[in-house]
């Protein structure tokens, strides 16, 4: 009975991104009718593209029982290398791909310090947070650069009617969903996270496999930075500020472990960042005190983890096993 009480407790905080949501979206609705109409809930997609991207990324470093703080300064070194190449008269697609693989390389990086040097995951990237952002300033000396009309018309490009953030949100969201599920490189990512000493007596190079995953994040970061600024048309000092923690939000709140082995971009990850989003435009339409911003996301951070200790728990609880006397 109580195995079985246990279960409906994991499927009920299971589907609560789901349920979080409709009660969020439900009581803006109340509160303003245009935050129900279709053109707002576009651009809540649109809006939530960005943080999606970083969040599929940093599900994936999850996923291994890792992290990255560094996503967020990732995605200002990225920007700010492709805004400085953009003002010296480069085109775009070169300045794109080059911070597509700043992105690259400071993901390699931080894997290199983690599987060659064997630092933690938090240290390592907390490094990088501190040095990718510094590196950002001085290449801008601190100043904002405006970006070419050109830039922030990809923002508003549609294909097959689909906004071209909204695509490339749901192209790399899928993309890595059935990589995790259905190749041998996500269950072996799923095994490295669950236990990393079990999975290399299996036979499984975890080094590799950790590398790929924070590779695979700076990557994500990268492209999240580029989103954003076609969105923003503008590179400032702050850019990018924060956001790991909207990422790794997002992927909590969708069901991803911060203890690692358990996790899904596809519903999961994608509803988180849609919920962090659909809460922030629900501020702005209500015309809220900005002060109340942090305060809010704070409290939606807390809740990302408390339901993740909450299930952890529970898993626990449906997993043990009862002994019983003869």
């Amino acid at each position: 009975m109580n195995k079985n009480r246990n279960r409906a407790r994991l499927w009920l905080l299971n589907q609560t991104p789901v349920l979080l949501l409709l009660v969020v979206l439900a009581v803006f609705g109340s509160m303003s009718p245009k935050f129900l109409e279709l053109q707002n809930l576009v651009n809540i997609l649109i809006q939530a593209s960005a943080i999606a991207v970083a969040a599929t990324g940093m599900t994936v470093v999850l996923v291994t029982a890792g992290v990255d703080l560094s996503v967020g300064s990732m995605m200002f070194l990225s920007v700010a290398v492709a805004g400085k190449m953009i003002t010296d008269g480069q085109p775009i697609w070169l300045s794109f791909a080059a911070a597509m693989l700043v992105g690259l390389l400071g993901g390699a990086l931080n894997a290199l310090w983690i599987t060659r040097f064997g630092v933690q995951p938090f240290i390592a990237t907390l490094a990088m947070l501190f040095g990718a952002r510094g590196l950002g300033l001085w290449l801008t000396n601190t100043r904002a650069m405006n970006m070419p009309d050109a830039v922030t018309h990809l923002g508003v490009l549609r294909y097959a009617g689909i906004p071209l953030p909204i695509l490339v949100m749901l192209v790399v969201a899928g993309l890595l969903h059935w990589r995790l599920a259905s190749s041998p490189w996500g269950r072996q990512l799923y095994a490295v996270g669950n236990n990393p000493m079990a999975a290399k007596k299996a036979g499984i190079r975890v080094d590799p496999i950790l590398f790929s995953a924070y590779v695979i994040c700076g990557a994500c970061a990268a492209l999240s930075g580029l989103i954003a600024l076609t969105q923003t048309g503008a590179v400032s000092p702050s850019f990018g500020q924060q956001k790991e923690f909207a990422a790794i939000a997002a992927a909590v709140l969708g069901g991803t472990s911060l203890f690692g082995g358990r996790g899904s971009i596809l519903p999961g990850t994608l509803l988180g960042a849609l919920l962090f989003q659909t809460v922030e435009n629900g501020l702005v339409i209500l015309n809220a005190d900005p002060y109340l911003y942090p305060m809010l996301l704070s409290a939606i951070i807390f809740v990302a983890v408390l339901l993740d200790s909450t299930r952890q728990r529970v898993i626990e609880r449906v997993s043990r096993r009862l002994i019983r006397p003869v």
